[in-house]
């Protein structure tokens, strides 16, 4: 028998969850291209327990004018796609730098998906997710893909 899945209780557990450890570094030697760029730098399991585990991506950022995230909850800084799904979901960054400082800043960004679960009715899956940011002058990063994972039932 089937199981109803409700993405939308998914997402919104994504979206509550979904947490940020910015670790900025402002300095005015460096100085970075005004779209932001970032790079992979761990995930902590490449297999996940359905609706038990919780997948960390860790990600280095950088960007030259510092505009990263917003005061505006309502308006996403970081887009996730899950390669199961057609559509990706966005989700709100607080600002990585001071608001209007113009300034170069590179750190490290902590994504936490909580409790991935399986879309159709097998014992496993594997998918695949893509990450980019987008800062407040609409510059899209480049993407990243993490590794295949697992999700076990």
């Amino acid at each position: 028998m089937k199981r109803p899945i409700n993405i939308s209780v998914f997402l919104l557990a994504v979206a509550v969850i979904v947490l940020t450890t910015s670790c900025t570094k402002v300095d005015s030697s460096p100085t970075f291209p005004i779209e932001p760029s970032i790079k992979l730098i761990e995930i902590n399991q490449l297999e996940v327990m359905e609706f038990q585990d919780t997948l960390e991506i860790l990600l280095a950022y950088e960007d030259g004018d510092g505009d990263l995230g917003n005061l505006d909850p309502d308006i996403p800084s970081l887009v996730i796609k899950d390669a199961r799904l057609s559509q990706p979901d966005s989700f709100h960054l607080q600002p990585l730098a001071p608001y209007g400082a113009q300034i170069s800043i590179q750190g490290e960004l902590l994504v936490r998906l909580p409790q991935l679960f399986l879309l159709g009715n097998g014992s496993t899956e594997s998918t695949r997710f893509k990450v980019k940011l987008l800062d407040r002058a609409g510059h899209e990063s480049n993407e990243i893909e993490t590794p295949q994972i697992k999700i076990i039932r």
